[in-house]
């Protein structure tokens, strides 16, 4: 069964025309949150030779953008139940876009960790409200479309990544800076059509909510569940990102293949989100969740099992296809429950992401890096199993 609801608004908000628009004007947002994403992490290396970072230097930069991250997806949790969601929107995306500017002048550990929690902080914010108004807008279509909202942050950041190539000439203070002023032109641009995505309840008085009728809220068990299974599924990511291109190396592949192991794991997750839609409208997220969890599963094995690097790199990217409805559709489920559901689920799954990599190093480290990647695979089997509990139509 799939977590849509027939459509509930009614008048101009109902119309296909404003339907598509506040589609368009989302997947927009999730495009450059992609690309934005993409250019800082590709050019962490630049930062980090700027400031003269040592290792401990750069982690602490990175912990502080961790930490304003889980910190962003609490307020941004708490926020979206009081603020429009066109306020949050602008305003997360405009200070995503500075503290990306602030990161390219800052000299210092204390000033890059300074600009790195406020880059966290803006991108948790604006990852709760995306994905609520994402909710929104797919239960106003009536059928799925969150998967291809999805689809647009992996294209985004492909974008982005091809886009540091071809600037890799340049400082990363002007690309970030550059990068900067588009995202803010474009977002301040965009302000009137973002207000059209508000929900109707934004213009509710509080004191008509028990006659409207509250959101519906999931049982504590439940977002837990959801939790867990975005953390499992978020840490295979973290390990592709991370241990993909390592993986190739230990199998004696060149530079060249070795990177392609994960461009390999992105192309093919926005290939399986650009068609997650219509095969959750046909099948069910939860058959749909449940069969590519298993094809990840089976996928990173064949890769890990079998040491050869043309294996390795068909591997990485079943691994990406298996597991490219999945965020989407756990994030559905969850907004169900209103945004707070949704930040919950979303500091879960993204504990994940950033303890996921050093989980598997820690691993490899008493074994081996093809035994700690059985780590991602046995958590893909668990996604499969679970998958269909979290997913059920009930509260």
């Amino acid at each position: 069964m799939t977590h849509t609801v027939a459509p509930t608004s009614t008048g101009e908000r109902g119309s296909p025309g404003v339907l598509a628009r506040n589609r368009s004007v989302l997947t927009g947002y999730f495009a450059g949150l992609g690309v934005v994403m993409a250019v800082w992490g590709t050019r962490i290396p630049a930062v980090q030779k700027s400031a003269g970072l040592d290792t401990a230097g750069l982690a602490a930069v990175l912990l502080a953008a961790a930490v304003g991250m889980v910190a962003g997806l609490h307020v941004g949790g708490r926020s979206a139940g009081i603020a429009r969601s066109s306020q949050l929107l602008t305003g997360s995306a405009i200070g995503l876009a500075a503290s990306l500017a602030l990161l390219g002048i800052g000299r210092t550990p204390l000033e890059l960790a300074a600009a790195a929690l406020l880059f966290g902080a803006a991108h948790g914010v604006l990852d709760v409200a995306l994905n609520a108004a994402a909710v929104r807008c797919q239960q106003d279509y009536g059928r799925p479309i969150m998967s291809g909202m999805h689809a647009a942050y992996s294209l985004g950041a492909l974008g982005g990544a091809v886009l540091a190539v071809l600037v890799a000439h340049q400082s990363h203070m002007y690309v970030f800076g550059v990068t900067a002023v588009v995202v803010i032109t474009a977002t301040a641009a965009a302000a009137p059509v973002t207000r059209c995505v508000d929900s109707p309840a934004a213009d509710i008085d509080p004191a008509e909510t028990t006659r409207q009728g509250d959101p519906p809220v999931l049982s504590r068990s439940r977002v837990w569940l959801l939790g867990l299974l975005a953390a499992a599924c978020l840490l295979g990511e973290g390990a592709a990102a991370d241990w993909s291109a390592v993986h190739l190396t230990g199998l004696h592949a060149s530079p060249a293949v070795a990177a392609a192991a994960y461009a390999g794991y992105s192309a093919a997750m926005a290939g399986g989100r650009l068609v997650g839609d219509r095969l959750i409208a046909r099948f069910g997220a939860q058959r749909v969740v449940r069969t590519g969890a298993m094809l990840a599963a089976a996928g990173l094995l064949a890769g890990v099992a079998i040491t050869a690097a043309p294996f390795a790199l068909a591997g990485w990217a079943v691994f990406g296809l298996g597991l490219s409805v999945t965020i989407p559709s756990l994030f559905t489920a969850a907004g169900t429950g209103g945004p707070r559901a949704v930040a919950a689920v979303a500091v879960t799954g993204y504990l994940g992401l950033l303890a996921g990599p050093a989980l598997v190093g820690a691993l490899a480290t008493v074994t081996t890096l093809s035994g700690a990647l059985l780590l991602p695979v046995a958590l893909a089997a668990v996604v499969a199993v679970l998958s269909h509990r979290a997913l059920e139509n009930r509260c």
